[in-house]
């Protein structure tokens, strides 16, 4: 494999959980999401665990932007008062991709009614694509699966590809 093969299929994940950030939970999202992306041919770079604030949430997405060209969260995305991965992940990303965040929640819906009340957001910093996902192992994944296909080409066109 070429290494820009490689770097583009470079992964991190963040797990945002206040419980499994202060060990009273085990991170059962964040190694359900590694599965996934590795049986797609991502190479997970780096997996991280933060709780529900604004300012760990971006410092730890900046991060890890710059290690992986994907950037999965799981968490934060419902509508509690603690829930705010969605306006960390705004205040560090350079665009939206609202598509993305579209598609996840029409897939779930059919799924669950709940799907729309997830307030996820896709969007871009760099050549760096960033993903939210809900919390639940369940949810995280289905909402991935559900625009996996749609990841090579988006991380392509970050890069300048855009031949098509």
């Amino acid at each position: 494999m070429s290494s820009s093969v490689t770097e583009l299929l470079t992964a991190a994940i963040l797990t945002v959980s206040d419980s499994t950030a202060h060990g009273a939970r085990q991170d059962l999202s964040g190694p359900a999401l590694a599965s996934l992306l590795m049986e797609n041919c991502y190479q997970v770079v780096e997996t991280a665990v933060v709780p529900d604030e604004g300012p760990e949430i971006q410092t730890a997405l900046i991060r890890l932007s710059a290690k992986a060209r994907l950037v999965v969260s799981t968490g934060g995305t419902g509508l509690s008062p603690r829930d705010v991965t969605p306006e960390a992940t705004r205040a560090v990303c350079e665009r939206l991709v609202e598509g993305l965040a579209d598609v996840m929640r029409f897939e779930g819906i059919k799924k669950t009614p709940y799907a729309v009340l997830s307030r996820a957001v896709c969007g871009t910093r760099g050549t760096t694509l960033i993903i939210n996902v809900p919390g639940s192992p369940r949810g995280a994944v289905e909402s991935l699966s559900s625009i996996i296909e749609l990841l090579p080409h988006a991380l392509n066109l970050l890069r300048g590809q855009t031949e098509h």
